[in-house]
């Protein structure tokens, strides 16, 4: 039920207009089982990627509820467990034919990477593989046979009911997706996708998507206005008018569902309901890529989480809701292609909202403003003697209250140097008004919006009631402040730095 990382993009043309002479098909689509969401995928092309503990807290903090994982990363699923998000797996594309010719390999990977998490790890989707009859044409062959060997030891482990399995297509495959009535799959895929789509049906699955209107945007070469991309408000005469149905298309979004609908009933199927795994817009590209900005990734991002959550529809099924992943959590800097494809996310690796999106009545669902909810941790790596002279500075002339930290007391466990450094960092850093400057302490500490609260400790400012995972570590890299207040303290700590150095090393103590 849900996506993540991305190989290939959705490059398709909804302005397709030519005539295919064939009536329009009336269409019943079958409501999913929930409330349609809004869900993001997850990509590890990072050259520093958060550990799982901290992904999950940041979904957390920002109440995203489903995830799409490009594999089934046993870290990933351990550290999802007990959340209660719903989690989409992935068969990657390069174990495709092993899977599909053996269904003992198929039973070996449910067992696995399936069976060996669930319940604890909220798993209701697999997804097997991802865009395999464009991407990986010799894979497509035996991709229904994965899917129903995938399926079936499922049905061995009782799950069948419980975890559904599909696989996401690229939006590519829909010819003619402009007037959508008359939208049809690529003939030559057939073969392949009768078969798929009779197992969708008798599983009780559905159609996934991946659909990208940047890019049937800079494919249309200003055919068609960008308001129209990024589901901004059209004046009536200005929307775009199916002549087979007469329906208004106000974005390209729900010209493209309605499309993929229309290709279905083409063939004869009619309830197979459509989600749609990947979709989003990049913040940054390159000279020849100039709708790539900031700007317009939260307009699109902001715009659809609204679409969705409002459960508006598409103008053939007006109130069936239509959930989909947002491509993606992170910008994924160790990608390789064009800049736009390493900045899809709408975080930075540290964590950092790329911007701000433009949400009322979502929820909570990503409404990321972290502006408020900031933290002054250690450095991952940072040198132990360092930190602990860190901590008695802010102890002493820093006038933190360190009595949190006295055996017995709420923060004293673990009893660590990096644990106690969070601990009074942060509330340096609350007390000096969250400043950048206040969050340096000698280039050993870190700005973060990871809320590193656990147990019965709470942070500072974090206002969760000690709800937050217990991560006492800051696993990214964010940029250091351009100016430090701990330089303002500098000789005093070079010294206390330099004698606390010389004991330990007299007495043999190491910190751990």
């Amino acid at each position: 039920m849900l996506p993540f990382s991305i190989s290939c993009h959705t490059k398709h043309n909804v302005l397709s207009r030519k005539p295919i002479g064939r009536f329009c098909c009336k269409i019943y689509v079958a409501a999913i089982d929930e409330e349609p969401f809004i869900g993001v995928n997850i990509g590890r092309d990072l050259s520093d990627m958060p550990h799982p503990t901290q992904v999950v807290a940041l979904l957390k903090a920002q109440q995203i509820r489903h995830v799409r994982l490009y594999d089934a990363d046993q870290a990933m699923l351990i550290a999802l467990a007990n959340t209660g998000i719903q989690v989409a797996v992935s068969v990657p594309n390069e174990e495709i034919l092993a899977i599909g010719q053996s269904n003992t390999t198929a039973a070996k990977w449910v067992s696995r990477n399936v069976v060996a998490h669930y319940p604890a790890t909220n798993i209701t989707s697999i997804c097997v593989g991802s865009e395999v009859l464009t991407a990986l044409p010799n894979a497509a062959k035996v991709l229904v046979s994965a899917l129903k060997f995938i399926h079936s030891a499922l049905l061995a482990s009782n799950l069948d009911h419980q975890i559904k399995v599909s696989t996401p297509l690229s939006s590519s495959m829909i010819l003619d997706s402009f007037p959508p009535s008359q939208a049809f799959f690529n003939r030559s895929l057939n073969p392949v996708l009768v078969p798929m789509l009779d197992f969708l049906q008798s599983t009780g699955s559905y159609l996934m998507l991946n659909t990208y209107p940047y890019y049937d945007y800079m494919k249309s070469n200003g055919v068609f206005p960008l308001d129209y991309a990024l589901f901004k408000p059209l004046p009536p005469n200005k929307e775009v008018i199916d002549s087979n149905t007469l329906l208004h298309y106000s974005n390209v979004f729900d010209s493209v569902i309605d499309a993929a609908y229309f290709a279905m009933a083409f063939l004869n199927y009619t309830n197979i309901p459509v989600v749609v795994s990947e979709t989003g817009w990049p913040s940054k590209g390159d000279s020849n890529e100039p709708d790539a900005t900031v700007e317009n990734a939260n307009t699109y991002n902001s715009n659809l989480i609204k679409h969705v959550l409002n459960v508006t529809g598409t103008p053939k099924h007006p109130g069936i809701g239509v959930s989909a992943y947002i491509y993606e959590l992170y910008n994924e800097d160790a990608k390789a292609g064009s800049l736009s494809e390493k900045n899809w996310g709408l975080f930075d690796a540290n964590g950092k909202p790329v911007y701000v999106l433009q949400l009322t009545e979502s929820g909570g669902v990503l409404a990321n403003d972290t502006t408020n909810q900031t933290y002054c941790v250690a450095k991952d790596g940072a040198d132990p003697k360092m930190l602990q002279a860190g901590i008695d500075w802010a102890c002493g002339p820093g006038k933190v209250d360190c009595s949190p930290l006295m055996q017995g007391e709420a923060c004293y466990e673990p009893d660590n140097v990096v644990a106690h450094a969070n601990y009074v960092f942060d509330t340096y850093f609350h007390q000096m008004g969250k400043s950048p400057q206040s969050c340096d302490f000698n280039d050993m500490a870190t700005i973060s919006t990871t809320n590193p609260s656990h147990g019965s400790c709470v942070f500072p400012g974090s206002g969760n009631n000690g709800t937050f995972p217990n991560v006492t570590l800051s696993s990214m890299n964010s940029t250091n402040s351009d100016s430090s207040a701990w330089n303002l303290h500098h000789g005093e700590l070079g010294i206390r730095s330099l004698l606390m150095m010389m004991v330990l090393l007299l007495t043999g103590v190491v910190w751990l």
